[in-house]
């Protein structure tokens, strides 16, 4: 009887042991990036922050979509010369359906939303060529077409082509008018972005957003783009640039009339701060202007890599905006 008794308890130990194994918790999985950046704060992902990946060959730019849901980004904003399957095509009108059509594959897979698409390359808009300037406005309408096909809200388009302020404000107006005139019926806002020279000179920017005065012609104001030296781009975080305008009033500036927003950045402090930029004071800006539509992360520094630089700014976004 004895041995019974000490048979039932040892089988009772180990059905225990056992049913202790099978129900103990299970270790807690990695955040999703999704659940990282979880936010009030709608981001999207500028794809020229992946610029040296692509144009290396180490990435495809089709890989953007995949890329930006790995870090949790909601939205996505194509860079068209990244593209070189389409810039380089023969028949440029058959390669755009085609960047359509995948693009929009891709979106879907990943959940993410089409913002925008920012032309570059397609022609200057502001030069005194009349003939050169009326194929610029062909080649961008090529693009909101696309970008009506995607389902964006908007396309972003440069100013370059005229250096004396007077012929650069009409001309601009006149281009920028044809082209908000075609983009009105399809859905579709024409931006501009602060990109250097007199296009950072936000009080003359808004000359020309003013004088065109539709509903649909706007601005993209770009944190750290305020470089208005004619010598070329340079940059106001390393000091390169010769002559900057002062890039709180700037962004203030282009404000009322913004319906994108960049926000650039290049390096940061152990605290996770950009060096350069207050983001908080940015962001009261975009918040008193009563802007509530998507903010692109736009990391353009080398110390860190492109990814950690991206969820880096990321991250300080997230911060900046939990704080107001």
């Amino acid at each position: 009887m004895q041995t019974l008794q000490i048979r039932y308890v040892l089988s009772l130990l180990i059905v225990t042991t056992l049913l202790s194994c099978n129900q103990a918790p299970k270790q807690q999985a990695e955040p999703t990036a999704s659940a990282e950046t979880e936010s009030s704060v709608k981001l999207s992902l500028a794809q020229w922050s992946l610029h040296r990946a692509i144009r290396s060959g180490e990435m495809s730019p089709y890989d953007f979509a995949e890329k930006a849901h790995e870090m949790g980004f909601q939205g996505l904003e194509y860079v068209n010369q990244l593209y070189t399957d389409v810039v380089r095509a023969e028949d440029k009108k058959a390669a755009v359906a085609a960047f359509v059509e995948k693009n929009n594959e891709l979106a879907a897979q990943y959940g993410l939303q089409n913002v925008l698409i920012m032309i570059d390359g397609e022609g200057s808009l502001s030069t005194s060529d009349a003939t050169s300037r009326a194929e610029a406005i062909e080649n961008h309408k090529l693009w909101i077409d696309a970008a009506a096909d995607m389902g964006c809200s908007a396309v972003r388009l440069n100013l370059y082509g005229e250096k004396d302020p007077e012929l650069w404000t009409s001309n601009s107006i006149e281009s920028l008018s044809a082209l908000s005139a075609y983009a009105a019926p399809k859905g579709i806002n024409v931006l501009v972005e602060n990109h250097g020279r007199i296009s950072s000179n936000a009080a003359a920017l808004m000359g020309v957003i003013n004088g065109v005065n539709a509903p649909n012609c706007g601005t993209l104001p770009d944190f750290g783009n305020f470089c208005i030296a004619e010598e070329g781009y340079g940059s106001v975080f390393d000091g390169s640039c010769t002559e900057v305008y002062d890039i709180y009033q700037g962004v203030e500036e282009m404000m009322p009339k913004a319906m994108a927003l960049s926000a650039k950045s290049n390096d940061f402090d152990e605290n996770g701060d950009e060096t350069f930029i207050d983001y908080e004071r940015m962001l009261r800006i975009a918040k008193s202007a009563g802007y509530d539509g998507f903010i692109g992360v736009e990391y353009e520094g080398s110390r860190l890599s492109e990814i950690e630089g991206i969820k880096a700014t990321r991250d300080l976004l997230i911060n900046a905006s939990a704080s107001l």
